[in-house]
């Protein structure tokens, strides 16, 4: 008896301390809101179906990994903009005919997340008083003796920027 007593008062003042802490997942991601919007992204590449293949990475992204629902209203929560802004392919090493051994591949995305009620979410952290948005990179290299193709690395590159984008999306500390 006096033991559940003295238990009770050393862990209620510990559990009062804690009640407004979240656990888990939810935790790192805005509790206000629960809807976006994520037109098909931009591209200056003249890759075909570069931008589809990015919003359509993004939305699996944001799905798996964050409490937030993908809608296909412009009327959402939010909305998250995106512009595919460079794309590059470039030469890493040749045999001695100059045929290429190793190639890359370079990708540069600018994303705006707008929330409904209050603005701009997502801003530069990289430089505070330039444009405000979020430029975000990824390389990747192929070698096409091995049986890689130029799809393939910007698969990689794409899955690891949405990666990049949906990692934006948290909270911060």
């Amino acid at each position: 008896m006096y033991l559940r007593r003295a238990i009770t008062i050393v862990l209620l003042p510990i559990l009062a301390g804690c009640a407004g802490y979240q656990v888990g997942p939810q935790s790192l991601f805005r509790p206000d809101l629960r809807t976006v919007y994520v037109p098909l992204f931009e591209s200056a590449s003249y890759r075909r179906h570069l931008g589809e293949r990015l919003t359509e990475a993004v939305v699996k992204e944001i799905e798996g990994r964050t409490p937030y629902k993908v809608v296909h209203n412009p009327d959402a929560d939010s909305v998250l903009l995106g512009q595919i802004r460079s794309e590059q392919k470039q030469v890493l090493a040749e045999d001695i005919n100059d045929v290429p051994r190793e190639i890359e591949t370079d990708l540069v995305v600018q994303v705006h997340w707008y929330d409904r009620s209050r603005g701009l979410i997502m801003q530069s952290t990289a430089l505070p008083v330039a444009p405000i948005a979020l430029s975000v990179a990824e390389r990747a290299s192929f070698i096409p003796e091995a049986g890689q193709s130029m799809a393939t690395a910007q698969q990689e590159a794409i899955q690891r920027l949405a990666q990049q984008v949906v990692s934006q999306m948290e909270m911060p500390w």
